[in-house]
């Protein structure tokens, strides 16, 4: 009998793990089709050789940005006008892609693909930069980006 109270009163804390906190958007994810990488790597590169108007196709014209600065961008318009002015502004960017992967929320049935990485360049004042990268990106139930949410943290990876 003391066995059985010692191992419950032990196994406890790692039941309470899974619970501690519900998930606001989803918890139940699997791996998904890596052509949905592809694409966001597409749009990586594009950025960094400031062709950003090749594969435009591959965004919704309702998407939503909501960038590491904290503003919130919606439309691909408006986005695409945004990104052209701050990639013109800027010098000698450089990125390197530590890992990508590409998932699908098995509850809403959208898939994401996460990126992490970490971007160098010379902004308008001559200032060096570099700062480590994450995004999230949406895709729609057409297959084009419905939402970007990016984080950004100093220093290099």
């Amino acid at each position: 009998m003391k066995k059985l109270i010692l191992a419950i009163l032990l196994a406890l804390p790692f039941a309470a793990l899974s619970q501690t906190y519900t998930a606001g958007y989803s918890s139940k994810f699997a791996m998904a089709n890596s052509s949905y990488s592809d694409k966001v790597l597409t749009l990586w590169k594009n950025y960094e050789n400031n062709t950003l108007d090749n594969n435009l196709d591959l965004i919704s014209d309702t998407v939503t940005m909501i960038l590491s600065n904290g503003s919130v961008v919606k439309g691909k318009a408006e986005n695409l006008k945004g990104v052209k002015e701050f990639r013109g502004s800027i010098k000698d960017y450089k990125v390197t892609v530590e890992a990508w992967m590409s998932i699908k929320s098995l509850d809403k049935g959208e898939n994401i693909v996460l990126v992490w990485g970490d971007e160098s360049f010379t902004d308008k004042d001559g200032k060096k930069v570099q700062q480590r990268q994450h995004e999230v990106w949406v895709f729609n139930k057409d297959g084009k980006i419905s939402l970007m949410m990016q984080y950004a943290g100093g220093g290099g990876m």
